[in-house]
């Protein structure tokens, strides 16, 4: 019995997964054996319709919506604007809709301080102290805010993104040196969602919108985290020259 090509594994096939990963010598393969890119799964997105995302869109009838297409553009422009950050890992970073730099420093009950260049480049004389451990770096941007520690995991910390995320929506990420980018979504002053992926790829599980966002910023997980909180940042500033660096009082539920 031969093997069936269009075989789903997690609600979608070969050829949905060449086209998402933009292997368009293994689409063309796949469609010579006889795939189906007219098939439907991942909540509307056929291989055909997914297509018209990239590059290389296959023959369809199907069409994007205006704001597909826009977010199609958005992704062009955000990633081209970042620029290819980040460098390294071991940084954390919170994206916050709606709220600007003062505004979070007043929601962490946070102190404003001075960081000089040289801190920051060479990640502090010990960038594991208690000084350094709790200042984190935050930048009014279009949309909202972006916060950064280049040195640790505090921007992402969940007692932080749960206080910025009041009325709103935030997206946090640990680039964890030892096991890849760790996400989460804070909502309305809560942690709603933990384990994700930024950048990594689609879920099954996921809605209409977040298949499309997983898919355009596939190995973009900085830029994931910006669209996905719907900032329209136009460059790396905020990563790498914050406007102002804060310190958290010290607490013990920034972790929890």
């Amino acid at each position: 019995m031969g093997t069936d090509i269009d075989a789903m594994d997690e609600g979608r096939t070969a050829l949905w997964n060449a086209v998402h990963e933009r292997q368009f010598d293994e689409v063309e393969a796949l469609l010579a054996a006889g795939a189906d890119p007219l098939r439907p799964m991942m909540h509307g997105w056929s291989p055909a319709r997914l297509s018209l995302t990239t590059a290389h869109p296959l023959p369809t009838d199907e069409v994007l919506t205006p704001e597909e297409r826009a977010a199609v553009e958005e992704r062009d422009r955000l990633v081209a604007a970042l620029g290819g950050f980040p460098d390294d890992d071991g940084f954390s970073l919170a994206c916050v809709a709606g709220v600007d730099a003062e505004t979070a420093l007043r929601r962490l009950e946070a102190d404003s301080v001075e960081v000089t260049e040289e801190q920051v480049q060479g990640w502090w004389e010990d960038p594991f102290g208690d000084d350094a451990e709790g200042t984190i770096g935050v930048t009014t941007v279009p949309g909202g805010c972006v916060l950064v520690q280049p040195w640790g995991f505090s921007a992402s910390m969940p007692g932080v993104l749960d206080r910025l995320s009041a009325g709103t929506v935030a997206y946090g990420m640990y680039a964890n040196p030892k096991s890849g980018n760790q996400g989460s979504v804070h909502r309305d002053g809560e942690t709603v969602e933990w384990d994700l992926h930024p950048g990594g790829g689609v879920d099954e599980q996921e809605t209409a919108l977040d298949v499309l966002l997983a898919h355009l910023y596939l190995d973009e997980p900085v830029a994931f985290c910006c669209a996905y909180a719907g900032l329209r940042l136009a460059d790396d500033r905020a990563f790498r020259r914050p406007d102002l660096w804060l310190r958290l009082p010290e607490r013990d539920y920034w972790n929890a």
